[in-house]
């Protein structure tokens, strides 16, 4: 029988195997990258992402064998292990006895909270090398001398409990009266609510009435019930949506928010967390926290990945990615690392510019931004109609052809066609003008340039739209209307509706940070860049981000 030292822990020369010692193998190959994801609900965090959180922590939390780390959120274990490692490396010279040290480290220092039952033994798996944090070894041994089945680190010695420190969530659904859950908002007859499956997807670190309640359940499962424990550092990747209808991300139920919430609750030292970057632009479920996010000053660094996939590969999610590092003693303005491709830059700003309600993105945008907002005009928004201009829906009956003198042309999708003038709900004085219409949802994905917004076109007199579309600058003169349309296809037009566009959709608030212009005349980039005095660099980035439209 081995002793407490577990011989995948210690590692010693000896025992490596000729794989083990194959270092280009070793350091290209990860068995946690092997695991696909559940799907866009849960996505597990790649290595060099985590170490990438990891790395914007403060040295000095290696070195502290008295902080205790928290994972909320727990999936595979990459986080658990990740810090295991670098805690080993920074405290050997505060602990130097190796068995000790790994011992203090998983012991008291590394707790998590497993989303589901299945995470739970996954990341078990990874951190004590056994799903059963006690199994010890049954002393079965294979011909080449190595055990035949597994057993936990310190050979099951080191815990009491299978669970060890990674618990399994045993939260279930509270429902209302609108037969939604009270702490996550998932339906009761959804998908994630089904008593023939093991999991009920009730994330233990959310479902709870009051965060006075959580702090009692944390010390109770983590500390012997001392409610004068509390974590320093809070990290993890939580899941991002409930797709109680099928929904790809802007129809699902948002609920990231709810686990960074939960987390700034128990006053950490720091917060560390990885979400989808539709906050910054608010919206279904979102605009709360995008104003305490945005007016947080704790926020020390926000890494911003425009494209998902330089972080998840092979992982659609529209409007991009991010991880932030919350600080709660240094407030102050936020580092903020703008990924576009290959393309990384940093800057130190505040997250919420002068006369804006969201984030914006591109740290090289930011000077063409002051530049335009110094002239004080009137925001392009104000041309531009809510949904539904003529209050009507997709599904209104459209007529193939104009065989009735009341019926007008309705541009709809998939295809045109005509409808009565008695459909026309609300702004039936735009019918009789000119007007552009453009599509009120948009999407691309892959490197820059784009489009960012669907080609723009002219609605003649007598005409209407769904609510595909959206009505902007309607007027009795077609030059003016022209004017406008010209406008839109420009590049610095299209740059500054990116700035807001974090999804396919494009609502009326995308055209905020847009200028208004003297219609009485067409206008060009060459004229916009001048008018606006920026400077090579600022039209070099606008190109290469935007690409021409016709």
């Amino acid at each position: 029988m081995p002793n407490n030292q577990n011989d995948a822990l210690r590692a010693d020369s000896e025992h490596r195997s000729a794989v083990e010692n194959a270092y280009d193998y070793i350091e290209n190959f990860d068995i946690l990258e092997t695991i696909t994801n559940v799907g866009n609900d849960e996505v597990f965090t790649p290595a060099k992402v985590c170490n990438e959180m990891l790395d914007a922590l403060p040295d000095e939390v290696w070195h502290n064998p008295n902080y205790k780390w928290l994972n909320p959120c727990s999936k595979n274990g990459i986080f658990e292990r990740e810090i295991a490692i670098r805690l080993d490396n920074g405290l050997r010279d505060i602990i130097p006895d190796i068995e000790k040290r790994r011992k203090h480290i998983l012991q008291n220092m590394i707790y998590a909270i497993g989303l589901t039952k299945f995470t739970s033994y996954v990341a078990r798996r990874t951190l004590y090398y056994c799903s059963d944090a006690t199994r010890k070894c049954d002393g079965i041994m294979a011909d080449d001398g190595h055990y035949v089945n597994g057993y936990a680190i310190g050979n099951g010695s080191w815990f009491d409990t299978p669970e060890g420190n990674i618990k399994t969530p045993d939260a279930v659904h509270k429902f209302g009266k609108d037969g939604k859950c009270v702490h996550c908002g998932v339906r009761s007859d959804s998908k994630y609510v089904d008593p023939l499956q093991r999991e009920q997807y009730a994330y233990q670190f959310i479902h709870f009435n009051h965060p006075i309640e959580l702090q009692y359940w944390l010390a109770d499962t983590f500390f012997n019930g001392d409610k004068n424990m509390k974590f320093d550092i809070i990290i993890g990747n939580p899941p991002y949506q409930l797709s109680d209808g099928g929904g790809t991300g802007t129809s699902a139920m948002p609920i990231y928010q709810l686990f960074v919430e939960q987390a700034k609750t128990l006053e950490p030292r720091y917060i560390s967390m990885i979400i989808p970057a539709r906050w910054f632009a608010g919206g279904k479920g979102l605009d709360d926290f995008r104003n305490e996010m945005l007016h947080d000053n704790r926020i020390k660094i926000l890494a911003d990945y425009f494209n998902a996939e330089d972080c998840f590969p092979g992982v659609d999610i529209s409007g991009g990615v991010c991880h932030f590092l919350w600080d709660r003693s240094t407030p102050g303005d936020c580092s903020v690392v703008s990924h576009i491709g290959k393309n990384v830059t940093t800057m130190d700003r505040p997250l919420l510019e002068k006369n804006t309600d969201s984030f914006i993105r591109f740290n090289q945008s930011i000077s063409i931004l002051r530049k335009v907002q110094a002239l004080n005009e009137q925001s392009f928004e104000t041309i531009v109609s809510a949904r539904r201009p003529f209050g009507l829906n997709a599904d209104d009956h459209i007529h193939d052809e104009n065989d009735d003198i009341n019926l007008i042309k309705v541009y709809a999708y998939p295809k045109n066609g005509y409808v009565s003038k008695n459909c026309i709900r609300q702004n039936d004085i735009w019918v009789k003008q000119y007007k552009v219409l453009v599509a009120k949802a948009y999407g691309e994905r892959g490197d820059f340039p784009y489009l960012v917004i669907g080609k723009p076109f002219i609605g003649e007199k007598e005409t209407c739209c769904t609510e595909t579309y959206l009505v902007i600058g309607p007027d009795d003169n077609l030059n003016v209307v022209q004017n406008i349309q010209r406008y839109m296809t420009s590049r610095f037009f299209r740059f500054l509706v990116l700035l807001k566009k974090n999804t396919q959709n494009a609502p009326k608030g995308v055209y905020q940070l847009v200028p208004m212009q003297d219609f009485s005349k067409p206008w060009t980039d060459k004229e916009l860049y001048e008018k606006y005095g920026l400077d090579q660099s600022e039209i070099d980035f606008i190109e290469s981000m935007i690409r021409p439209m016709e």
